[in-house]
């Protein structure tokens, strides 16, 4: 390619599939990803499921309370490659204690909770089974 590069003086771009394969997917980023509601209501997302309209999500700490609650499902089409939009609702990674500090510290709180009772949280089996009921395509 260098020599390319040297013979014709142009630098190739690559097509549009090859940028399209490098584009940040919502469901494969294993940073912890913040979604901001229409309302501005913020929550850092626990686990999260592609849905035919949009996405289902589930709070930190979400198996305390009532999965009528804690559980959402939030419609509107998927675009962006980071911050995502869907629908009217803001999806992007959760920044440091300096720019979320609350809901970084909400987080460290879920990962310390995750580290010290990994044997209470319930198995993927019943998350995913959860997240059927709302819609979400496993």
């Amino acid at each position: 390619m260098l020599a390319r590069v040297i013979q014709t003086g142009t630098i190739p771009l690559p097509s549009p599939d090859t940028v399209l394969q490098f584009m940040a997917d919502l469901f494969s980023v294993t940073a912890p990803l913040l979604i901001r509601l229409p309302g501005g209501e913020q929550h850092v997302m626990a686990e999260r499921f592609a849905h035919p309209d949009g996405i289902v999500f589930f709070d930190l700490f979400w198996h305390f309370g009532d999965p009528n609650q804690t559980v959402h499902l939030v419609k509107g089409p998927i675009k962006g490659d980071g911050p995502w939009k869907v629908g009217d609702a803001v999806v992007r990674v959760l920044g440091c204690h300096g720019t979320d500090g609350l809901l970084a510290r909400q987080f460290d709180e879920w990962r310390m909770y995750l580290a010290d009772h990994a044997d209470t949280y319930p198995e993927r089996p019943f998350i995913e089974a959860i997240a059927r009921r709302l819609g979400a395509t496993l």
